[in-house]
């Protein structure tokens, strides 16, 4: 059992897998912080000032404070402007993926229309077959 997990731990998927899990992970907190510290602010600059992450509807009456994580504290909250920050954090994310598949693609594709060389013997033959001919 032990040979079989170490089997599939030394394949190239598995490996390949987890190599891209992690570069994932960093490259979704590169994200995060352009959303909150160079989109957002510009949003909220737009909009005169404001700060969406901390906006939020209160779902009951107990909840008096106006900060959000005060508010979370007194009761439920509707945290709108927090989930509109993640929702561009995700859009920003997709658009990036999207193009670098896209260019992936393309690469590969370019690949694909160029004929292979022919092997060596049959390069060797129509050497042969065009010196016959002069």
């Amino acid at each position: 059992m032990l040979k079989e997990f170490k089997d599939f731990i030394a394949k190239g998927n598995v490996m390949d897998m987890a190599v891209g899990i992690i570069i994932g992970g960093a490259f979704g907190l590169i994200v995060k912080s352009m959303v909150d510290d160079i989109i957002m602010p510009i949003v909220s600059a737009i909009f005169g000032g404001l700060d969406f992450s901390s906006y939020f509807i209160p779902l009951n009456d107990a909840v008096t404070a106006t900060a959000l994580d005060a508010a979370k504290e007194q009761g439920a909250v509707l945290a709108w402007g927090n989930f509109l920050t993640v929702a561009v954090n995700f859009l920003i994310l997709a658009w990036i993926i999207f193009m670098l598949v896209k260019a992936v693609n393309n690469l590969k594709k370019k690949e694909e229309e160029k004929p292979a060389a022919p092997p060596a013997d049959v390069q060797l033959l129509e050497e042969i077959r065009d010196l016959l001919k002069k």
